[in-house]
């Protein structure tokens, strides 16, 4: 196990190397300047050049790149041009809400996804599968953002059973803040998984050892959990994984629509006022997070199946 671990940490150095230089150079060619972005138009020559000599600007294109890599492996990431706060601070005070939002809402879709899947593949073409296969459709159809702001007008405007906007203090108070927001991203993630887990079942439940254990009395509960759904799991394990990469490129709506703190926020506001810092910072956070659950979902893979080994 640890020296697979080790052998994907070295497959994923090239991948943030490659990320980091994208990040870099889409940052240089986006249209305006950032010391006037951040100074204003009436800045005099002295200031802007003041500023971009504090920032950092005023040197080679590849002595920034440089700055910039070691600067985020040594969790220096810069200051931000219209506060002069620490991107590393911003980040860590909203990335937090952001992670919330995206374990409920795993949390959430699977403990109503696989159930479904499970019960719809057991009753194939029966009025479970066609509710399933409905539920799918609604699921894959309807825009989450759109869905949010329906729950939102609803339950928070209308009936005023939770917070319209922020993160909330203390678990029970963040609970409350990030159900509604949770449900809307659980609601796709919920039908995704439950449709996966209808097609993984059927497949597996048609094999020729799960026909061996039902001719040899086994109970069916022990036919669909011991046999299919455990045998199942790796194509599960997979849509689990892309389930929440998806989940985590969505908060970025979800947060906007319920206005509430995290790293999809944060980006939107800097993009608005050309933070470049900012935006530098958002996003190599979201790609390490996309590069951290690569690793998790191939470790998980080991788990889920020993068969998988590292040759």
């Amino acid at each position: 196990m640890a020296r697979y671990l080790l052998l994907r940490l070295a497959d994923a150095i090239p991948t943030i190397l490659l990320v980091l230089t994208l990040v870099f150079i889409a940052m240089r060619i986006l249209p305006g300047d950032p010391a006037i972005a951040a100074l204003g138009d009436m800045a005099t020559a002295d200031q802007l050049a003041l500023f971009r000599e504090k920032m950092g600007l005023n040197v080679p294109l590849w002595h920034q790149y440089i700055n910039f890599v070691i600067g985020v492996f040594t969790l220096d990431l810069g200051k931000s041009l219209m506060t002069g706060q620490s991107v590393l601070g911003l980040i860590a005070y909203n990335l937090p809400y952001t992670i919330e939002l995206t374990i409920v809402a795993m949390v959430m879709g699977l403990a109503v996804g696989v159930p479904f899947g499970v019960y719809a593949a057991t009753n194939r073409n029966k009025t479970p599968d066609s509710a399933m296969r409905a539920f799918s459709l609604v699921g894959y159809a309807i825009p989450d953002f759109y869905l949010g702001a329906l729950l939102l007008i609803v339950f928070s405007l209308n009936l005023g059973w939770f917070p319209i906007n922020g993160g909330g203090t203390g678990f029970v108070d963040r609970m409350h803040h990030v159900f509604l927001p949770a449900l809307t991203l659980a609601f796709v993630k919920a039908a995704f998984m439950g449709r996966l887990t209808r097609t993984s079942l059927l497949e597996v439940l048609g094999r020729d050892y799960v026909r061996t254990a039902r001719a040899k009395g086994a109970r069916e509960t022990r036919v669909i959990y011991r046999h299919g759904l455990r045998n199942a799991l790796l194509p599960l394990t997979t849509g689990m994984g892309l389930s929440m990469l998806a989940t985590l490129s969505g908060s970025v709506a979800i947060e906007l629509v319920f206005n509430r703190p995290g790293i999809g926020k944060l980006l939107i506001s800097a993009i608005a006022e050309r933070d470049y810092a900012v935006i530098q910072g958002g996003v190599v956070v979201f790609a390490m997070l996309v590069v951290l659950v690569n690793l998790l979902m191939d470790l998980l893979y080991i788990v889920v199946d020993p068969r998988i080994r590292v040759k």
